[in-house]
């Protein structure tokens, strides 16, 4: 770990999970977090669904609206937005697409060593 980056603890799907990153960026790994967990919840609701199938489907979700935003980014016609600007929201994109994988990475069920995400 770097000098710059400090570790902390995030709950995710009920299960405390610890990350390192710098402190500028923890405040966008807690929303990031706390909106997978709003996802994990409203996939759970359903009938009798696993903490890894809630998972699973709140992923694709997050990931299919990251591919309409990046779409929308790519095909816009707003003149106003420059190349630069479109470029950081890609980059900002891709960063959030990889903590939600590197969360889901790390999460599995109470009692098993396994992560959910093959």
């Amino acid at each position: 770990m770097s000098e710059n980056q400090h570790k902390f603890i995030i709950e995710l799907a009920g299960q405390k999970l610890q990350f390192a990153t710098s402190p500028e960026n923890e405040t966008k790994l807690r929303l990031a977090a706390s909106l997978v967990n709003e996802q994990i919840s409203s996939a759970s609701s359903g009938a009798n669904k696993s903490l890894e199938r809630a998972a699973v489907t709140a992923a694709l979700k997050l990931a299919g609206e990251v591919i309409e935003l990046r779409s929308k980014v790519s095909t816009t016609d707003e003149p106003s937005v420059s190349n630069a600007t479109l470029d950081a929201l890609n980059e900002k994109l891709n960063a959030i697409e990889n903590q939600i994988d590197t969360a889901l990475e790390s999460l599995s069920l109470p009692g098993t060593p396994r992560s959910i995400v093959p």
